[in-house]
């Protein structure tokens, strides 16, 4: 059992996700209260019965606290999954692109985290759910900037359970591989033949943003740290972690094959 759930002893969880009005945002939101927890959604545009929150604005995140607070006196459950889809080849995307999906990706992530750590200090307890990537552990060609991106919040949220288990608060990372979602709708980037690729990937998953909520709300109850939540990432990251060889193998075969499709 997580944290949270442990230490409130079967009641509601109060949670609050970003990027709820779709994609596993909506799946992690309906997920949490189809087992009855109360979810706060929030998203750039306000959700039915929800609040507007641009990651990227402190000033969002501020009101964000002011209004758990005001609504539930605290949070058992910070779900930052707000993000966009990006990448390129090294001499393809631009340092704007990088600057972009570096300000969303993690950033979000870091203001959310800053903005809820003192309540959460306060009270004692809690956890935060970082939503990553497969590519925040494992690393194709092409993606430089978004697997660095996600790599950054695997790292965050390491640091973050460390530095906050002493006040009972953890920290879970969610590294799922392609599943179908709308993410491909956020896509930028001058490297066309990646962004076919991806969307790709994403068309012909079966795993669906339903399928990622469920193993995530699964692994979170577990306590886990570092979700894998399906069995296309699981066996990538056992690739990597016990057959460095192959996983290269695969790795640059599937670069050298981005080099052909290219225009």
């Amino acid at each position: 059992m997580s944290a949270p759930a442990a230490e409130r002893a079967g009641a509601p969880l109060r949670v609050l996700v970003t990027g709820a009005v779709s994609g596993l945002g909506e799946a992690l939101s309906e997920a949490f209260e189809a087992r009855g927890d109360e979810v706060l959604r929030t998203d750039l545009r306000a959700p039915d019965g929800g609040l507007a929150l641009d990651i990227t604005s402190d000033d969002d995140w501020a009101a964000a606290v002011a209004e758990v607070e005001r609504r539930w006196g605290g949070l058992d459950v910070l779900v930052n999954n707000a993000g966009v889809a990006g990448g390129g080849r090294l001499d393809v995307a631009t340092l704007e692109e990088w600057h972009w999906i570096f300000e969303i990706n993690l950033f979000g992530a870091v203001r959310g985290t800053r903005a809820f750590v003192p309540l959460l200090k306060r009270q004692g307890s809690g956890a935060i759910v970082n939503v990553a990537s497969l590519a925040g552990l494992v690393h194709p060609a092409g993606m430089a900037s978004y697997n660095a991106v996600k790599a950054a919040v695997v790292a965050l949220t390491e640091t973050t359970g460390h530095e906050l288990a002493g006040h009972g608060v953890s920290a879970h990372a969610v590294c799922p591989s392609y599943f179908r979602t709308n993410l491909m709708d956020s896509l930028q980037g001058a490297d066309a033949a990646l962004g076919a690729t991806m969307a790709r990937l994403v068309e012909r998953s079966p795993i669906t943003a339903a399928d990622i909520a469920a193993a995530v709300l699964e692994g979170l109850d577990a306590g886990a740290e570092l979700i894998v939540p399906d069995q296309p990432a699981r066996d990538a990251w056992a690739l990597k972690q016990h057959d460095r060889a192959g996983y290269d193998q695969v790795m640059r075969a599937q670069a050298a094959k981005l080099e052909r499709n290219a225009p």
